[in-house]
Formats: structure tokens, C-alpha cells, sequence
């Protein structure tokens, strides 16, 4: 235990704040320390350390859990002790709380109608909204250079006739009267070790703790409606096929007034026909003919960025490297840009005429090279054969 982590000292709230104190506490803390917004060494660490700390404060029960035994599984050995708190920009169970999540107290509660005295959730209290996932597709050079666009997407919202209350205009709902607002009733049942007491969500109410008696006419008491949404997106530039960007409350619809989940952009970025990229860099093949490598040369090389002049040394080699400063990809989280790779490949000519061949003897012969040149296919030579017989 003693490197226990200290939520509360985390978020920089007391151990008595309100659920609302810590929300901003979190608000503050992710904006600051954001990995989008904020590049320096550790603040993604941190920020997975503040979401962390976020996912057990905000949820009752695994706060109960955590102020009790601390640890948010409950007493070791309960519980789902090898799960994470949660985890920032993942995509895996949205706003889903798996397990029994409150450890001993819980468990006991569930079985003994709530005898063991565990903490229980407030039905009524604010939830944050489904976060949603949107793929973007884009071109090679719109993930190099980024773009404004717009997207639209269909998500829950907050029903514009109640405002999210789900009741008729003119009415409120009221506690509902058979849980009394506490969301549960405590149920008999008989099993092998006699009657036992279990706690389920209310009939009525369906666990909200409130009681609509007359329903809004446009959501029927569920306080949302389905929109057709669209939102301006920057995407910027340097993003790479995969990666993810994420808006806030750009998702679906809270509950009691809690705030709208996140949206995650996913991009897929379409290969390059001619350029292979990898992170910030990219590379280019270009063909060199024997007379450009052994002459030297000065060529026009294409870059995403336009085409650029390349001096080509006397004497250069197939698969030699060129470094083409600042004419690659810019860096999404960092400064400046990334090169272009340029490999030469020299040609060998598959045909050549008369003067070419006749030059290729002299060039062979002042080299000390006794060459025997082999002249076409087998084919070929039959058919001259048969040419000198005539």
C-alpha cells in the first residue's frame, strides 16, 4: 500500500467534495494537461493519471470502495482487482462499468437488500452521455496538409420540447412512489439456502427514482430525441492512417442533466500511388540512367510540397540516399517538418541502337573490358543465321 495512488490529492479536491467540485476539478486538470493541447514530457502520463482518478471519484460506488479499502475493487480479493480505472482516448466499453465495481459491500448489498450497508449510486445524479467513434477518410496529401471539412453524423440528444426532463411542457416529474426516488426495490425471492432479499431497479421508475405521469409528446418520457448532427472538424494536418482525434461533447446525450459524451474521429488515410511515408518522413524512388549516375546530372525531383531541383554527383551508385530537408510531412506533436528520402535506381537499358552500342564498346574498350556482346534472343541469332545462308 504504499505506493497507493491518492485520487483526491490527484484532482486536488478534499475528501469530502461534491460531485460537482470534482467534475471541474477533472474539467480543469484535462484541459491543462490534455496530449493534444499540451506536448511537454509527461503530460500524457499525467493525463491518464487525472482520467484515472476521475473514473473512480465520479462513480459512487467505486468511490465508496476506494475511500474504504483503497483500492476501487473493494478488499483484495474481491472483486475485478486486475482491471484499470479507465483509460484515456481508448475505444473500448464506452461508459460501461464492468464487474461488480463496488467490492464486498456491493456484493453483500446485492444478495441482502443492502445489510452490509455499501454505498449505493443516486439515480438522480448527473451521467455523462455515450461517447460515439466517426471514421474520416482522407487523401495522402489532405492527411500531410490537414483541411477544414464538415461531418455529420446521427446521435441522441437532449429532446428540444422538455429539455431533457422528459415530461410534458407544463409538468415535472415527480419521486416515484414506489421506490420513493431511491431507483431499487428489495425483492423476496426463495432459494436452497432459504429467503433471501435482493435489490433490483424499480418497475416503475426503471431505476431513475422519478415518475413521469405525463410523458413529453416528442421524446415519450425519455428525455432525448435522435438528431442528424453536423460539426465543423480541423483536422490537422500530419495525421497519420489510424490515429484518432477526440471532440468533447460531441457525443450523445447525458442524463439528469449531465454532459454530452465525446466524439473520436478515426482517420483512414488513403495510400500514395507514388510517395511511401512513415511517421514524418517520406520516400521517393526515382530511375537514373547509366550516363545521369556516371556524368552527374541536376534533375527534377517531385515532393508533396512541388517539384525541387537535385544535383546528381558524378559516379552515384543504384540505391543511393538523398535527404531532401523540410519537404516532408509535418509533425503532428512536435515542430517543424519532416524530409523526403530519395532512393536512385539506375536503369540498364533493354534496347539499344546502332551508336548506343557502338558507344558502349568504346566505353568497355577504354576500360580494359574485353566485352562479347550477346545479340538477342536465341530466336533472334536462328533467324540472322538463316538470313546469311541466303
Amino acid at each position: 500500500m504504499a505506493d497507493q495512488k491518492d485520487y483526491y490529492e490527484t484532482l486536488g479536491v478534499s475528501r469530502d467534495a461534491d460531485d460537482d467540485t470534482i467534475r471541474k476539478a477533472f474539467r480543469k486538470l484535462s484541459k491543462k494537461y490534455h496530449p493534444d493541447l499540451n506536448h511537454a514530457p509527461g503530460a500524457e502520463q499525467k493525463f491518464k493519471e487525472i482520467n484515472e482518478a476521475y473514473q473512480v471519484l465520479s462513480d459512487p460506488q467505486k468511490r465508496a470502495a476506494y475511500d474504504q479499502y483503497g483500492s476501487a475493487d473493494g478488499p483484495q480479493g474481491f472483486g475485478n482487482a486486475g482491471a484499470g480505472a479507465g483509460q484515456a482516448g481508448g475505444f473500448g466499453d464506452f461508459g460501461g462499468q464492468g464487474g461488480f465495481g463496488g467490492g464486498f459491500d456491493d456484493i453483500f448489498s446485492q444478495f441482502f437488500g443492502g445489510a452490509g450497508g455499501g454505498a449505493q449510486a443516486n439515480p438522480s445524479a448527473p451521467r455523462q452521455g455515450a461517447d460515439l467513434q466517426y471514421r474520416m477518410d482522407l487523401t495522402f496529401e489532405e492527411a500531410i496538409f490537414g483541411k477544414d471539412t464538415k461531418i455529420s453524423y446521427d446521435r441522441e440528444a437532449v429532446c428540444h420540447t422538455c429539455h431533457g426532463s422528459g415530461a410534458k411542457p407544463g409538468t415535472s416529474p415527480v419521486t416515484c412512489h414506489k421506490c420513493h426516488g431511491t431507483g431499487y426495490i428489495q425483492v423476496q425471492r426463495n432459494t436452497a439456502f432459504g429467503t433471501m432479499m435482493t435489490r433490483q431497479a424499480c418497475d416503475v421508475c426503471g431505476g431513475t427514482g422519478k415518475e413521469i405521469k405525463e410523458k413529453c409528446p416528442t421524446c415519450h418520457g425519455s428525455g432525448h430525441e435522435q438528431e442528424r448532427h453536423t460539426i465543423d472538424v480541423k483536422v490537422p494536418a500530419g495525421v497519420e492512417d489510424g490515429q484518432q482525434m477526440r471532440l468533447q461533447q460531441a457525443g450523445e446525450a447525458g442524463t439528469n442533466g449531465g454532459p454530452y459524451g465525446d466524439l473520436y474521429i478515426v482517420f483512414r488515410v488513403a495510400p500514395s500511388k507514388k510517395y511511401q511515408r512513415d511517421g514524418a518522413e517520406i520516400y521517393l524512388t526515382i530511375p537514373l540512367s547509366f550516363a545521369q549516375a556516371a556524368l552527374g546530372d541536376e534533375i527534377k525531383v517531385d515532393t508533396v510540397h512541388g517539384p525541387v531541383e537535385l544535383k546528381i554527383p558524378a559516379g552515384t551508385q543504384s540505391q543511393t540516399k538523398f535527404r531532401l530537408r523540410g519537404k516532408g510531412a509535418p509533425r503532428l506533436r512536435g515542430n517543424g517538418t519532416g524530409d523526403e528520402i530519395v532512393t536512385v535506381e539506375i536503369q540498364t537499358p533493354k534496347h539499344l541502337n546502332e551508336k548506343q552500342r557502338a558507344a558502349l564498346m568504346q566505353f568497355a574498350a577504354a576500360s580494359g573490358e574485353d566485352v562479347t556482346p550477346h545479340n538477342g534472343t536465341l530466336f533472334d541469332r536462328v533467324k540472322e543465321a538463316f538470313k546469311g545462308g541466303k
